[in-house]
């Protein structure tokens, strides 16, 4: 397997959390990864305070991403208050056409955060902008081969996998780069490290593989064009 796998997440537990075993696979089997946090998360935990936890946030991300042999990246903004406009839309079309993933994963809009919401939408146009020849920026235009959304439980809504990704090889490294985080280890309040070592058990028992992830493909690659059946 060749290429990049890029996650473009709204905060970087997001990114490891729900697309770092993805993200883990791929490079096992060959492709570059690469993780994308459009905020630090600054705001998510309780005690620490924001900055403080920013940079903590940041520090396990680039530990996290180096653990799966990834890079990481970050455009910051503030936490809870990621907007949707063509500015960030841009900047993270730009970073499309330079690192020129053939995989994206990312949120599902089905989410009842703002931040998720917002991000899907945001990847969903620069994607778009990224594959248009006619738009001049600093990279030449770049084509997405496949676009998928990651299983996330604040995300949850209307959410239908379609595709399992067996990650049993990978399962234990990415757990490991979990933990570097203060929210894996529940610090925040929610079990983190239950949920998603769980998930990743049940759908490899759905899958009929070790542990997996379930991803939801974009409409478009689920269409098909046939003659006849």
């Amino acid at each position: 397997m060749a290429g990049t796998i890029l996650a473009i997440a709204a905060h970087p537990g997001d990114a490891l959390f729900t697309m770092g075993a993805a993200v883990a696979q791929q490079i096992q089997q060959g492709s570059h990864g690469v993780f994308l946090s459009l905020s630090l998360g600054e705001r998510g935990h309780p005690k620490i305070p924001p900055k403080e936890y920013g940079e903590l946030q940041r520090a396990a991300t680039e530990k996290a991403a180096q653990l799966l042999g990834a890079g990481a990246l970050f455009l910051a903004y503030p936490d809870g208050e990621i907007p949707f406009n063509d500015e960030i839309s841009f900047a993270v079309c730009d970073l499309i056409r330079e690192h020129k993933p053939a995989v994206i994963v990312t949120h599902w809009s089905g989410s009842w955060h703002k931040d998720h919401q917002n991000c899907h939408a945001i990847v969903r146009d620069a994607i778009f902008y990224a594959g248009l020849p006619a738009l001049e920026r600093r990279f030449p235009a770049h084509s997405v081969g496949s676009l998928y959304f990651a299983e996330n439980w604040e995300d949850i809504t209307n959410f239908l996998p379609d595709t399992y990704l067996d990650i049993s090889a990978v399962y234990q490294k990415w757990t490991d780069a979990c933990s570097v985080f203060p929210m894996w280890r529940g610090e925040t309040g929610f079990r983190y490290n239950d949920y998603y070592r769980s998930l990743a058990v049940m759908r490899g028992c759905l899958s009929g593989f070790q542990y997996a992830v379930a991803l939801m493909s974009s409409a478009q690659q689920r269409e098909q064009r046939v003659r006849s059946l």
